[in-house]
């Protein structure tokens, strides 16, 4: 079958060359360039562009960005073909080399420039009108000009789309080049010629050339090596007479001769074998053993074009040429949505119609889940050859040549992170690893069935020593404790007890002069001229590396390792030097160890079970699946569920257009002629993005494929455990286990649903659990040094807790896990990221505090849904037990109580200081007579601080309802402290919030677009609970303590409470000025706390009455430093005085004293004599 499909293409392609040689064979006058036409990356371009090694590819990098060809035409005819790889905003067209562009203008917006947008459908000179077709990903863009008659047309996949432009200025001095703009990350392809153009029978074909000749040189060679290749098949060889004979090519079969095989292999190297055909005849050739180890060494070098795009499987642009209308005629898309505009699961009330054309759409994704399954299984067979490894007659076995080739592929693509242009593309990484997933299964499997001590592939991790014995080079990615070579000399005690290993002291100083030398080389080479550092390579993205760590790793692969005999413990340990190898130079003995040597696993820990796991090569290769899931295929998974985005909002968009025209009136056939045109384009594009959809879910989405990715979450885990277990050693750890580990549960939960859910994997739950123990136990683990990989820990804990399920999860860990846990969280503040810290505390309280019982704002639920899968979207779900928790270990412990509240009072302070400046700068910036728009950043900013304002009041609130103690027992040294620098912060707040027609009424009044979030009802009620638990929790001498210092604070003004119901003067705003009042939020605050409100208020309000009743203290006895409480306190020994809140919060940071400068060794309590 291939041999009659390759002599049939070769006939076909060899005259479909020389039609296109024909056509143009005579150099043509009227262009001016080289003839070789790319894109001019060198200067003619503007903004921020990545362009592919062709020079033909570009992918828009910053705002509007443009770029042109190198050659221009001033005579003639001619056309050039763009394939559109994104379907975003675009100009096409052409300018002259007067045009000048900017990040506003582009092709197009210049008076010599003319382009076509199919994106707004729209052509464009300096001017803008309707024009043309709204285009796809996968479509071709013909862009023609006849330079004899004036003209620019464009055509679309064909078809033309009438003149766009005529009289274009032409003459002497006037050329015009290929021109394109493109915003951020769009992208296109061009074709100048150097290949046949996509559609070269249409009409233009007669008139328009062109602008590249074709390639004459490179279509005879194409020529010849179909010819090499057909006149291989058509050969056998007769080994009685031992000559080469001719045979049928139709008969030709693969029977193993050596000659033919590599012959076929060397022509098939220049092959992308993108067809089954080319699958089942390279699975073939691999069978036979010389022919496989001979293209595994010299051409399967695991580069981007060659052997990954063996495993790779296509995901079309255009659904016809993938004949997916054929496998799926019937298209469906959610038709149902609830309130929020989420998909309704019910099916329940799906009409008989719906239901039908579901199951016929379910049966078409089956059929075509089939076909791609026979594609992937060839795949998979292909790469159990390479891994095969009993096939040692000839030389090395195959899996350790595709072992050694495997880590130099994942070195180049992990150390040219930072250069796209030469990375693996993402979408094959996926497949290859998805595929060698399936193959290492399956020889774990059959190793553990041939050694029955060996664990199977559903219980695999990767042991601890791979990590430190210098066995497997981890290039340049950060380990958890920071530099190797650092951790060499720190913890070289620790390899020898714990493992047997040794580190050659010679070995560690020749490591500590490189560092030194590669210290003062990055340090000269931070200071390069400007543009020199502009032209370089791109920077390392912060995703791969830490910015404290500084420069790469040196790894532990070059240094001197040896074996402690643990048996004469009082003898010199004798060292046995292991052979520091590149990669490549390994042998099968290097990994997997003989005659007493453990290979990979040289240097056990003590915690570390003795029993065999499975061949070590095995392990090493599921190391490198999950560096390669770390470097890549985590991102691509998160890129396609875009297209499942698009099938919902193109889904929302054709049911509104519906309504709309079931409500159209009759008497306007011009508005419904209009909507009826967008149901038709919304439901052509539901019908390709469904079809796509389905292409995507079987290839990447599919069942099979989450239990890949479940898979590698458990081997995280389990790696992280015993990697955890061996103490000290755990710094040696890889920092991607921890991120692979994080971002694979991330893909489960939020890519892979609602297709497939998570509760029906295996063992779901108790993987919850094993996750929320290794989040819980290393978010604060001082082990871990990188600041990157501890605040993505501490971003996921702060997302686990937003979700039932997986905080259920974290209340199932061990208590003393779940009690260290929230000791670290309560930390003070200060030097680490406590924004973070105090979300969680938020998450963990939210749906217990007064009116906290809100999912959105009350004022933003009729906003536009935003994704239902965010972490600060999620319902309220507190979880009692960790509040319990928090309540023992504060009421306990009075130091770190004391220290946590004054690190939240300064947080709070500085939060709602900066939110208050910010809200100043607005206020100017809305008044002043030019109306300015304010800045989106600043806008941002001001909601950022506001958001932490209220979450760090919510913290407030949850601490005195829970531990009302910390503030109002007075036998707390802290207690008197903390409750004055609270009232003065809540007065602060309150007086702020509630002033009428104040600063931050005012702002909100604006309803800015950035600063929705800004309302008045989120601070008001933390701070209305806080006031009510301090002044009513507890009775006695506690209630007047409290209400004393609450009344005694200079900031406190009784209206301001009385602004929480409602209860302002008539005269002091408009009577279109609407009054906030907590009795309008009647969804959110119960009754019952509206009624405790009230009863504060009252007490308040008496209290204050009796205040300003009593007898005024004289100015001489009040406190000489805030003038607002009386003297209380006297110092030693140079016995000055002031009340107790200050002195105590000045002795927190100084113990000088404010008058006279004396070292304060004491404070003692300070009364007026009588009669005094």
């Amino acid at each position: 079958v291939f041999a009659s499909l390759l002599s049939n293409n070769f006939e076909a392609l060899h005259f479909l060359d020389l039609l296109y040689l024909s056509s143009s064979t005579d150099q043509v006058e009227g262009r001016l360039g080289p003839s070789t036409v790319v894109l001019d990356h060198t200067s003619g371009f503007e903004g921020l562009l990545f362009v592919d090694d062709d020079l033909l590819g570009v992918i828009g990098h910053s705002n509007f960005s443009s770029i042109r060809a190198t050659t221009c035409a001033y005579k003639g005819k001619w056309v050039y073909e763009v394939l559109i790889s994104s379907e975003g905003l675009m100009q096409i067209g052409w300018c002259t080399l007067n045009c000048r562009f900017n990040q506003e203008e582009g092709v197009g917006d210049t008076p010599d420039s003319y382009a076509y947008d199919g994106n707004r459908v729209r052509k464009w000179n300096v001017t803008t009108t309707n024009y043309g077709k709204s285009w796809a990903a996968g479509d071709i863009v013909s862009c023609m000009i006849d330079l004899d008659e004036g003209t620019i047309t464009f055509c679309l996949n064909g078809q033309s789309l009438g003149t766009a432009f005529s009289n274009i200025k032409m003459g002497p001095g006037v050329a015009y080049f290929p021109a394109i703009s493109l915003s951020f990350k769009e992208s296109v392809a061009f074709n100048f010629g150097s290949r046949p153009l996509r559609y070269p029978f249409h009409f233009y074909i007669i008139c328009y050339l062109p602008l590249q000749d074709p390639p004459t040189a490179d279509l005879i060679k194409a020529h010849r090596l179909l010819g090499y290749m057909k006149t291989v098949l058509s050969t056998c060889i007769d080994t009685q007479e031992e000559k080469l004979t001719e045979k049928d090519i139709g008969s030709w079969q693969l029977k193993g001769e050596p000659t033919v095989l590599v012959t076929l292999a060397h022509i098939f190297n220049y092959f992308a074998p993108l067809m089954i055909h080319y699958l089942r005849l390279t699975t073939a050739i691999l069978r036979h053993e010389k022919s496989r180890k001979y293209l595994l060494s010299n051409v399967i070098t695991f580069d981007v074009l060659r052997s990954v795009v063996f495993f790779y499987i296509k995901t079309p642009l255009r659904v016809k040429e993938a004949g997916l209308e054929e496998l799926i005629p019937t298209t469906w898309w959610p038709t149902r949505f609830d309130k929020e505009g989420k998909d309704e699961k019910d099916l329940r009330h799906e009409t008989a119609d719906e239901r039908m054309r579901r199951r016929a759409y379910e049966r078409g994704c089956q059929r075509l889940k089939k076909r791609i399954e026979v594609v992937e299984e060839l795949q998979v067979q292909i790469l159990r050859l390479m891994l095969n490894n009993k096939d040692k007659g000839t030389g090395e076995a195959s899996r350790y040549i595709f072992l050694n080739k495997f880590r130099k592929f994942l070195q180049e693509n992990a150390s040219n992170r930072g250069n796209p242009t030469v990375l693996c593309p993402p979408e094959y990484m996926v497949c290859f690893m998805h595929r060698l997933i399936t193959a290492v299964r399956s020889y774990w499997d059959e190793g553990k069935r041939k050694s029955t001590g060996a664990i199977s592939s559903e219980e695999a991790y990767v042991p601890p020593q791979l990590f430190y014995n210098g066995k497997v080079d981890y290039f340049d990615l950060q380990r958890l404790g920071g530099l190797l070579s650092h951790l060499k000399k720190t913890l070289k005690d620790d390899l020898a007890t714990k493992a047997n290993i040794i580190i050659d002291p010679a070995e560690i100083q020749a490591t500590s002069m490189d560092d030194l030398d590669e210290d003062e080389e990055s340090g000269a080479a931070q200071r390069p001229s400007g543009a020199a550092a502009m032209g370089g390579a791109l920077a390392r993205p912060s995703w791969l590396s830490s910015p404290t760590l500084g420069r790469a790793n040196r790894f532990l692969s070059t240094a001197a390792v040896s074996l402690m005999t643990p048996r004469r413990p009082l003898a010199p340990p004798e060292k046995v030097k292991v052979r520091s190898l590149p990669v490549e130079q390994r042998t099968e003995e290097d990994i997997e160890g003989s005659h007493g040597n453990d290979g990979l696993l040289l240097g056990r820990p003590l915690e570390e079970p003795d029993q065999p796991i499975t061949e070590k090569s095995l392990l090493e290769i599921l190391d490198g699946i999950v560096m390669m899931y770390n470097l890549s295929v985590h991102q691509q998974l998160g890129k396609m569920v875009v297209v499942s985005d698009d099938v919902h909002e193109y889904a929302v968009a054709l049911k509104d257009t519906e309504e709309k025209i079931a409500r159209c009136p009759g008497r306007r056939p011009d508005i419904l002629e209009e909507l009826q045109k967008s149901q038709k384009v919304f439901a052509e594009k539901l019908n390709h993005l469904s079809r796509r959809l389905a292409w995507i879910n079987a290839t990447i989405y599919s069942k099979e494929k989450m239990l890949d990715v479940y898979w590698l979450l458990r081997v995280c885990i389990r790696t992280i455990e015993h990697a955890d277990n061996t103490g000290s050693l755990f710094a040696f750890n890889p920092e991607f286990y921890l991120n692979v580990a994080m971002n694979s549960y991330s893909a489960l939960k939020n890519y892979f649903s609602p297709s497939n859910s998570m509760d029906e994997l295996p063992g779901y739950e108790d993987t919850l659990t094993q996750l929320a123990a290794i989040l819980a136990k290393h978010f604060a683990d001082p082990r871990i040094v990188g600041t990157d990989i501890k605040d993505s820990l501490m971003q996921a804990l702060a997302s686990y807790v937003c979700y039932p399920q997986s905080l259920r999860a974290v209340e199932r860990i061990p208590e003393e896990q779940r009690v260290a846990m929230m000791r670290n969280l309560l930390a003070p503040y200060e030097q680490r990221p406590w924004a973070q810290t105090n979300w969680i505390l938020v998450r963990l309280w939210r749906g217990c505090g007064f009116g906290y019982r809100y999912t959105r704002l009350p004022h933003l639920l009729k906003t536009k849904p935003e994704d239902a899968n965010l972490p600060s979207l999620q319902k309220p779900c507190p979880s009692i037990l960790l509040q319990r928790h928090m309540a023992e270990l504060l009421s306990q412990d009075k130091d770190m109580a004391a220290s946590f509240l004054n690190s939240v009072l300064n947080q709070l302070n500085w939060a709602f200081s900066e939110f208050i400046g910010m809200i100043q700068e607005i206020q100017q910036a809305a008044e002043r007579p030019e109306r300015n728009f304010v800045d989106t950043r600043q806008l941002k900013v001001c909601a950022t601080c506001f958001d932490l304002s209220v979450s760090l009041l919510r913290v407030l609130e949850m601490t005195v309802t829970l531990v009302p103690e910390i503030f109002l027992d007075w036998n707390r040294p802290s207690a008197e402290l903390l409750l004055r620098r609270l009232a003065q912060l809540l007065n602060q707040v309150l007086n702020r919030v509630t002033a009428e027609r104040n600063l931050f009424d005012r702002v909100v009044n604006l309803r800015l677009p950035g600063n929705a979030r800004t309302y008045d009802m989120s601070p008001l009620c933390s701070v209305t609970r806080v006031v009510r638990l301090t002044v009513k929790r507890i009775n006695g001498p506690a209630i007047a303590r409290a209400a004393s210092v609450l009344l005694s604070d200079p900031c406190f003004q009784l209206h301001s409470i009385q602004h929480l119901l409602g209860e302002t003067e008539a005269s002091t705003a408009g009577a279109d000025h609407k009054h906030f009042s907590l009795h309008a939020y009647t969804d959110y605050i119960s009754a019952e706390e509206e009624q405790k409100v009230e009863q504060m208020l009252a007490f308040l309000t008496e209290e204050s009455k009796q205040a300003a009743a009593t007898t005024p203290t004289s100015e001489d006895d009040l406190c000489p430093i805030c003038y607002a409480h009386s003297i209380s306190a006297i110092f030693k020994p140079c016995s000055h005085k002031s009340c107790k809140a200050c002195i105590n919060q000045h002795l927190m940071n100084n113990k000088d004293c404010f008058f006279c400068k004396a070292t304060i060794t004491g404070v003692e309590d300070y009364s007026k004599p009588a009669g005094s």
